[in-house]
């Protein structure tokens, strides 16, 4: 389980590889110069619910991992998060679908 972090104040633990596809989508948007919200389930433990947080260029973000090794990415999972992240409703955490696309390199990090 890994760690994103915004701000000092809020974090959330995310399975290292879900991060690892999060980390190039909002990174990609932010290198854009593009804001966007970013919604997930909060834990039991810190009152459940839903949080939503405005990832903008100067936020302060860390992904921290747990796992020492970055995962292979899949291109379908990180096109349907990219999607996600340009529409309205904002980015959310999926569930990784099969990865249908064979050929090409995708951006590891």
């Amino acid at each position: 389980m890994g760690r994103f972090n915004y701000s000092s104040q809020v974090k959330t633990e995310v399975e290292d590889r879900a991060l690892a596809h999060l980390q190039v989508v909002i990174g990609n948007k932010l290198r854009r110069g593009e804001s966007f919200f970013f919604t997930w389930r909060d834990d039991v433990s810190v009152g459940d619910g839903r949080r939503s947080v405005w990832i903008h260029p100067s936020a302060d973000l860390d992904f921290k991992y747990y796992g020492s090794r970055a995962p292979a990415m899949n291109r379908t999972w990180l096109e349907k998060l990219a999607h996600a992240a340009n529409s309205t409703g904002g980015l959310f955490i999926m569930a990784e679908p099969a990865d249908d696309v064979s050929t090409g390199s995708v951006e590891t990090i």
